[in-house]
């Protein structure tokens, strides 16, 4: 047997323990943006340490980077092969609304083909794929078809804020010829898609103060201006009638997809009926002029993630509250700088603020839109494999997400990046009753295999032939470069 056709069959035949791992990896609540779960990040930490020492991988490490750590792991023991490294994380979005989840968030609950349970699909579920299909190798095979190295990160969730610094210090140890992840989406069950297009993010809180503490409604109602209703008049301002951004200059850098690009997603890209169907809403909302796949992919968004202010409780109190706050999500495209449309949103609000109250914006995470050439030889791997795994050659796509981890991996490292979604449309990923469809698991977990192995052939380093190279770009598009 083969070295591929070896670990396959040792997959198949531990698809129930790979399950239980799973099972264990959601378990732990490793919420990276709340303080309060700092704990049970480390301890997620330390068990994903021991799987991947578990698997056989070596010098098995915890690297800081942060307030979380990035668990590392490597395998280099084939000196003439390529050396792959593999990106995931551990860390997950916090479980608000409780309240609407029909399991326990950290309790992963299967029905049928589905495993629910926070972190499910985003990203342990896809995480555990690749995790899978080296144990598979090393096991099964008894050893991997190329050098690999693991990087796993505690802080995907709120903007990897240390991993660039982390990068920059071990750019050396990390040296590898390219970079997959799974953190994606495919377009639906047996429908695979690498993704070649990231939107940026830059993350901003806004907070309206008025009185110095809250004021009784019936006093000063009338007379004082209502944080909670400046900050209203503030968002509402944020767009137009029409859905586009009102925000003066916003547009200015945005770069317009061709003619030939939106011809090429209409083909692959979910319809807008679909789009509906999977948001569970009755109409669409945005711009003008543009498909909502379109909406959602090559145009910036702003988007208002929370507000808070005055009384929360049952029933009601009489308040004029001292201030009110909302988080701020700004969705951005290729030639969009972070820092600059930072600054526009910034006099924005200091143009539109009353002066009966006081704005003050904090920052967040900031990320750059990533663009990557769907014709790179690797892709041209990655795409066998998906057809050896499902059956079917994969769509290229762009995403409308953000994984800000991919940005500092292709600059810093200077290697190209497999996005290799394991995904479905309807995973309700960073929602309550979050899912993964384990089919994706066991076929994602093949696939990966069959890319490690086509990569340590070699064969992609020559390049693609010119009728490949033409028939990519006529299905995709102009390269997103």
């Amino acid at each position: 047997m083969t070295l591929p056709d070896e670990a396959i069959t040792y997959a198949r035949a531990h698809r129930a323990p790979t399950l239980r791992e799973l099972e264990a990896l959601i378990r732990f609540p490793s919420v990276s943006a709340d303080p309060r779960h700092a704990a049970d990040v480390r301890r997620c930490a330390d068990w994903l340490a021991g799987r991947l020492r578990r698997i056989g991988l070596e010098a098995v490490r915890l690297l800081p980077a942060g307030r979380h750590p990035v668990v590392y792991g490597e395998w280099g023991r084939r000196p003439d092969r390529p050396t792959v490294l593999v990106y995931g994380h551990y860390d997950v979005q916090p479980v608000d609304p409780l309240g609407e989840w029909r399991v326990p968030p950290f309790v992963p609950t299967r029905r049928g083909d589905d495993l629910f349970g926070r972190g499910a699909s985003d990203d342990k579920g896809q995480l555990s794929a690749h995790l899978a299909a080296i144990e598979a190798c090393l096991r099964g095979a008894g050893r991997l078809p190329v050098n690999l190295r693991c990087l796993l990160d505690g802080e995907e969730e709120v903007g990897s804020p240390g991993l660039a610094a982390l990068l920059r210090r071990h750019r050396r140890d990390l040296r590898a010829d390219m970079v997959i992840l799974s953190d994606t989406r495919m377009l639906g069950p047996d429908r695979p898609a690498i993704t070649c297009g990231l939107r940026g993010l830059l993350t901003l809180e806004l907070e309206v103060r008025g009185p110095r503490c809250d004021l009784h409604a019936g006093t000063f109602g009338g007379a004082v201006h209502n944080p909670i209703q400046a900050l209203c008049e503030l968002l509402a301002g944020l767009h137009d009638a029409s859905g586009r951004v009102a925000v003066a200059g916003f547009y200015d850098q945005v770069r317009q997809p061709g003619a030939r690009e939106r011809r090429a997603m209409a083909r692959v890209a979910p319809s807008d009926a679909a789009i509906l169907r999977e948001a569970r809403v009755a109409g669409g909302w945005g711009a003008p002029g543009f498909s909502l796949h379109e909406r959602t992919t090559v145009r910036p968004a702003v988007t208002i993630n929370g507000i808070t202010g005055g009384y929360q409780g049952p029933g009601s109190k009489s308040v004029i509250p001292a201030r009110a706050g909302a988080k701020l999500g700004i969705r951005l495209v290729p030639d969009q700088d972070p820092m600059e449309v930072e600054r526009l949103l910034r006099e924005h609000v200091r143009r539109c603020t009353r002066h009966t109250v006081r704005a003050a914006i904090r920052s967040g995470a900031r990320s750059a839109a990533v663009s990557l050439d769907p014709c790179h030889p690797v892709m041209r791997v990655a795409a066998a494999a998906c057809e050896r795994g499902f059956g079917t050659r994969p769509a290229f796509l762009r995403s409308g997400g953000t994984i800000p981890a991919v940005r500092s991996l292709h600059d810093l490292l200077g290697v190209p990046v497999v996005l290799l979604g394991l995904g479905l449309p309807d995973d309700r990923a960073h929602a309550p009753n979050e899912k993964f469809h384990l089919p994706n698991l066991w076929r994602g977990t093949e696939t990966l295999i069959w890319f490690l192995t086509g990569v340590g052939t070699g064969s992609w380093r020559h390049g693609l032939d010119a009728a490949d190279s033409s028939q990519a770009r006529a299905s995709l598009g102009a390269p997103f470069s």
